[in-house]
C-alpha cells in the first residue's frame, strides 16, 4: 500500500487524471480573472451568464466528440449554425405568420423541429460525401464552412431578422428563460437522487458481472462531489436576483403584496443550461450504453478491424455527422433565442471553440478516445477564458490569439499523454 503513488490511486478509482487537470485549470482561470477584475468574475450574475453562454458550445461539443472519435473533423459547425439560425428566423418572422399569425403557441415547436431536421439533413449530406465518396472530412467540412456561411447571407440577403417568438426566446436564457428558485431546487434534488441511485445500480451491475469494483469510499466521494456541484450550481443560480421592477411585477401578478423593503427573487437555473445538460446525458447514454456508441469507438480505435467485424463503418460515420448536424440545429435555436435575432454572422469561429472544447476535454485527435463530460467541461473552460478576457478589457484579436494558443497546447498535451500511456 505504501508503494502506491497518486497515479496508482487514480487508476484504482478509475478517475481520468486529465479531468483533474481540467478542474484545476478551471479553478486557476476563475480565481485569476476574479483577482484581475476586482472580484467581478466570481459573482452570481457573471457565473449565471457564463453557464448560459457555454450552453450552445457545449451542445455542439457533444457531437464533435463522436466526430473526432471516428478520426474525422467538422469545420463547418459555426457556419451551419449561422445558416440554420437564419432559416429559423425566416420561419418565425415571415413564413409561419402568414400561415397562422404571430405568437402562435406552436411556432416555437415548429421552429425547433425545423432547425434539428435541417441541421440533421446537412450533416447527413456531408457525412455521405465523407463516408461513401471517400472525400476527406477536412475538405468536405472546410467547403461546408464556406458554403453555409454564404448560404446564411443568401437567405435574407444579409438582413437581420427579429424579433423572435416570445415562447421561443426562453431557449436562449435571460429573464424569460429562468425557471425560478423553487423549480431549480426541485430539479437539483432530482439530479442528486439520480446520481445516488445510479452509483448504487452501477456498483451492483459490476459485481453481478464479475468486474472489478472501486473502493466503496471512492464511489461515495464521487457521488458526493457530483451532488455538491449540483447544489452549488443551484445556489449560484438562485443567488442571482431579478431586477427589482420585474420582481415586483411578478409578485403582483401572483396576487401578492409587494413589501415596503422590497423582495429578492432569484433567477434560478436557465433553460439553455438544462437543455445542454439533457443533451449531454443523452449523448453519454448513446456513446456508452448503446450498440451505436460501441461502433463509433470501435471505428476510432481500428477502422479496418471494425469493418472486418461486420460494422457498417460508412453508415455509422454518416449517422455521426447527421447527429452532429442535429445538435447544431439545437445550438442554433439557443444562439438565436439568446440574441432575439437571426444574423448571418452568428456562429462565427464557433468551430474553433467546439473543437477546442472537445480536445481540451480529453478527446484524442488520433481517434478512439473521448468523453462527453470532458467536452462539456472543456466548453466551460473555453467560455471562461473568453468571458474573463472580455471582463478585463482584452481586445478581440488578442482573445483569438489566446484561444488559438490554448488549442495548440491542448493538442500537444494530448500527444504527450498518449505517448506516456503507450
Amino acid at each position: 500500500m505504501s508503494g502506491k503513488g497518486l497515479a496508482d490511486h487514480l487508476r484504482e478509482i478509475e478517475f481520468d487524471p486529465r479531468m483533474i487537470g481540467m478542474v484545476a485549470a478551471l479553478a486557476v482561470i476563475w480565481l485569476g480573472f476574479d483577482g484581475l477584475s476586482g472580484g467581478a468574475f466570481l459573482t452570481p450574475r457573471n457565473l449565471w451568464n457564463l453557464l448560459v453562454q457555454s450552453a450552445s458550445i457545449s451542445v455542439m461539443a457533444c457531437g464533435m466528440v463522436l466526430v473526432i472519435v471516428t478520426r474525422n473533423i467538422d469545420l463547418s459547425v459555426g457556419s451551419m449554425l449561422g445558416f440554420v439560425g437564419m432559416v429559423v428566423g425566416l420561419i418565425q418572422v415571415r413564413l409561419l405568420p402568414e400561415l397562422w399569425g404571430f405568437e402562435h403557441p406552436a411556432t416555437w415547436i415548429v421552429s425547433l423541429v425545423a432547425a434539428v431536421a435541417l441541421g440533421g439533413v446537412i450533416g447527413l449530406l456531408q457525412g455521405a460525401l465523407i463516408a461513401w465518396l471517400a472525400i476527406p472530412s477536412f475538405i468536405v467540412t472546410l467547403g461546408g464552412l464556406l458554403v453555409w456561411r454564404g448560404a446564411a447571407w443568401w437567405v435574407t440577403q444579409g438582413q437581420t431578422v427579429a424579433p423572435m417568438d416570445s415562447r421561443f426566446r426562453p431557449l436562449g436564457g435571460g429573464i424569460e428563460g429562468a425557471i425560478g428558485t423553487s423549480a431549480s431546487w426541485a430539479i437539483g434534488l432530482v439530479i442528486c437522487a439520480i446520481i445516488a441511485v445510479g452509483s448504487v445500480v452501477a456498483r451492483r451491475r459490476r459485481r453481478r458481472f464479475g468486474f472489478s469494483l472501486r473502493p466503496l469510499w471512492a464511489d461515495l466521494v464521487i457521488a458526493a462531489l457530483g451532488c455538491g456541484i449540483v447544489v452549488a450550481t443551484v445556489m449560484v443560480a438562485n443567488a442571482y436576483a431579478l431586477p427589482a421592477g420585474i420582481a415586483r411585477r411578478l409578485t403582483e401578478a401572483r396576487g401578492q403584496v409587494w413589501p415596503e423593503g422590497g423582495l429578492v427573487i432569484g433567477h434560478g437555473l436557465a433553460v439553455p443550461v438544462l437543455l445542454a445538460l439533457a443533451v449531454g446525458v443523452a449523448i453519454t447514454f448513446l456513446a456508452t450504453r448503446l450498440r451505436f456508441g460501441r461502433y463509433v469507438f470501435a471505428i476510432g480505435g481500428n477502422p479496418e478491424a471494425a469493418q472486418l467485424s461486420g460494422v457498417n463503418t460508412r453508415k455509422v460515420v454518416m449517422l455521426v455527422y447527421g447527429l452532429m448536424g442535429a445538435l447544431v440545429g439545437i445550438s442554433a435555436c439557443i444562439a438565436t433565442a439568446r440574441l432575439n435575432a437571426a444574423t448571418n454572422s452568428a456562429g462565427a469561429l464557433d468551430e474553433l471553440y467546439v473543437i477546442a472544447a472537445a480536445v481540451i476535454g480529453g478527446t484524442s485527435l488520433a481517434g478512439g478516445v473521448g468523453t462527453i463530460a470532458g467536452a462539456m467541461l472543456g466548453a466551460l473552460v473555453m467560455q471562461s477564458l473568453q468571458s474573463g478576457m472580455v471582463l478585463i478589457g482584452v481586445d478581440t484579436p488578442l482573445q483569438n490569439i489566446v484561444v488559438g494558443l490554448v488549442l495548440v497546447v491542448a493538442v500537444w498535451l494530448d500527444g504527450l499523454y498518449r505517448k506516456r500511456l503507450g
